[in-house]
């Protein structure tokens, strides 16, 4: 018989944890039947969606709260329907506030084995939620060596994966000089500036990075500027540049099919970087580029957020090395003489340099970096939880 699986991603990052599943178990249990909720990559795979993923795309308390009906309908149809196909099992990736609630709903209304992938970040705030997922949660699959502990004193089991951050490519030096020259920056000091991936954070987060480089480039008028636009805000990004200092190179992915290994030539070839906080930390952790972290957010979001939280730092980097060497600036923190400043010091700090770099490489191989792929042994975990053969 085979393998019945409902699936659920969010966002473009948890469709991509689930492509790489999907991969992984048509690899170990090539008889499946998959249906759920899915982005490009996982309908790629072979999966037909159940409606849009980005219906689900929403970040921030506040900026939620207007959404909630439309959300409510999502959920209570994605639920029906899995009750419908009768899976052997519901697996939900990230988005933990729609998927939680997905997961309670099904678990309520019959005995289906419930996988989250992804555990959400009890460390970091609302430590609570693991003992509440664990009343209809019976297996978490995480990305983080330090997160099993958590889920498993609530009642879980819980299997490290690994980071899908270990299985991407990562470019060359070559490959890097190559970008260079095709873009006309030759040996200038290159500063690559992530504002982001929702128009949010990029409409909240564009001014402040611009002025920031104004005080780069005051210190170094010869600094160059790279921006890469994911496609969701590409428009939005190119239009947010315009007046920016550095001549800003903008890598326009929706007009290249060659986009994701230019992205890697440029973040490999960029001596710091400018990040909004999120998984883009860890791939200039990959690709070794030194990095200054700043976010902001929705005021009232900022508000309950900051004074939830159990950690006082953001960044991958260093709540896995347990060392602060990523310089973060945070909700009222950033502010551009703060950031711009600490950006130019990363530049021409050797020491800071070394010490960021080597802080990835732990990073990496913390995160399963030279092992089996997470979305493999992600495979391995989601058959063995159901008494398969893995």
């Amino acid at each position: 018989m085979p393998l019945k699986l409902w699936l659920l991603a969010g966002e473009a990052s948890g469709d991509k944890l689930g492509a790489a599943l999907i991969a992984g178990l048509k690899a170990l249990h090539p008889d499946l039947e998959l249906r759920g909720v899915a982005g490009p990559l996982m309908q790629a795979a072979g999966m037909e969606s159940l409606f849009p993923m980005d219906d689900l795309s929403v970040m921030g308390i506040a900026e939620i709260l207007p959404k909630y009906p439309a959300l409510r309908r999502r959920l209570n149809e994605a639920a029906r329907d899995c009750l419908d196909v009768a899976p052997d099992a519901l697996v939900t990736i990230d988005a933990p506030d729609f998927s939680l609630r997905l997961a309670r709903l099904v678990k309520s209304a019959a005995p289906i084995r419930t996988v989250h992938y992804v555990a959400p970040s009890v460390w970091a705030w609302r430590p609570g939620r693991a003992a509440k997922m664990a009343r209809h949660i019976d297996q978490v699959l995480a990305l983080l060596p330090f997160e099993p502990p958590y889920m498993e004193a609530a009642g879980m089991r819980c299997d490290f994966v690994g980071h899908p951050v270990v299985a991407e490519p990562v470019a060359t030096e070559k490959e890097a000089r190559a970008f260079r020259e095709a873009s006309g920056l030759g040996d200038a000091p290159l500063v690559l500036v992530l504002p982001g991936s929702r128009r949010a954070e990029v409409g909240r987060l564009t001014p402040v990075f611009g002025e920031a480089l104004r005080h780069v480039l005051a210190a170094q008028p010869e600094a160059r500027v790279v921006v890469p636009a994911a496609r969701s805000v590409a428009a939005q990004v190119i239009e947010a540049v315009r007046d920016w200092p550095g001549a800003p190179v903008v890598l326009d992915s929706r007009k290249d099919p060659a986009a994701d290994a230019v992205k890697r030539a440029a973040f490999r070839a960029s001596d710091a970087a400018l990040a909004a906080s999120g998984t883009v930390s860890l791939e200039l952790a990959a690709a070794g580029t030194p990095m200054v972290v700043a976010y902001d957010m929705n005021w009232i979001s900022w508000q309950i957020m900051s004074r939830m939280a159990l950690i006082d730092t953001v960044t991958l980097v260093n709540l896995v090395t347990g060392r602060k060497v990523v310089p973060e600036f945070l909700g009222p923190a950033c502010r551009p003489e703060p950031v711009g400043a600490a950006l130019a010091a990363l530049l021409t700090d050797g020491a800071a340099r070394a010490a960021q770099v080597a802080a990835m490489n732990e990073t990496m191989d913390k995160l399963g970096k030279g092992g089996e792929p997470p979305g493999l042994r992600a495979a391995r975990a989601v058959l063995d939880g159901l008494g398969l053969p893995a």
